[in-house]
């Protein structure tokens, strides 16, 4: 599904991503963990063509969108929640989802409301009176009208309560049973291991780890020296 090959990303001469590599199979709920400042926002930005890799592959479904431009990485498939949410906030949550609606696949409209009803009951509500949880669970129906073959989702529960991060979780069961694979960047560790299929950690930029969750929650020395656990 996504296939990510020795990948260099800057912002200008700050060297972020130094030889990152991992991949998402179809179906896959993939983690990526690590604390503040390491660079996996920089990856899914990179993924997305928000930030290209300056050198490097990013391969989606056999197609090279290393240095596709952002618009044409959405309509290829792929889905991004990001970080801070970002929905419009002067359009409706109607509006909201309409920017991104594709005819085809299996996330319409109405099931998207379906998955997130509390939606559905304010359709007409501008995003930027929403709370924070339902502004989380905006920005992740606006990326599944546009029915991704791949989710990429950043920091999802950052700031949400704790009733909204299970409500979260639930949404990601949901996704995966109906075949999403999904990249999830994320600062909750127990969120992030009750979820994922496998498990990356990231440091200074680079892949420094990979292991299934329950080898990850057994393993204390890695937890400790990665993510200050």
């Amino acid at each position: 599904m996504l296939n990510i090959q020795d990948v260099h990303t800057y912002y200008g001469e700050s060297y972020i991503l130094q030889g990152v590599s991992l991949e998402v199979k179809p179906g896959q709920v993939v983690a990526l963990l690590g604390r503040n400042g390491v660079g996996k926002s920089t990856l899914a930005r990179s993924i997305m063509g928000l930030t290209p890799a300056r050198s490097g592959r990013i391969v989606f479904k056999d197609q090279d969108i290393t240095r596709m431009p952002a618009h044409l990485i959405a309509r290829a498939g792929v889905g991004y929640v990001p970080q801070g949410r970002q929905v419009f906030k002067s359009l409706t949550i109607r509006e909201n989802l309409q920017v991104t609606a594709r005819g085809e696949g299996q996330w319409s409209f109405d099931k998207v409301l379906q998955l997130f009803p509390n939606l559905g009951s304010r359709i007409r509500s501008l995003a930027g009176k929403l709370s924070g949880g339902e502004q989380q669970m905006l920005a992740a129906g606006r990326a599944l009208v546009g029915n991704p073959g791949l989710l990429l989702m950043d920091e999802p529960t950052e700031g949400l309560a704790p009733l909204i991060v299970r409500e979260l979780g639930r949404t990601i069961e949901s996704l995966k049973q109906a075949g999403t694979s999904i990249l999830l960047i994320e600062q909750q560790l127990n969120f992030a291991l009750r979820y994922a299929d496998i498990v990356f950690i990231m440091n200074k930029g680079a892949i420094v780890h990979s292991c299934t969750p329950a080898e990850l929650a057994a393993d204390s020395a890695t937890k400790a020296k990665y993510l200050g656990v």
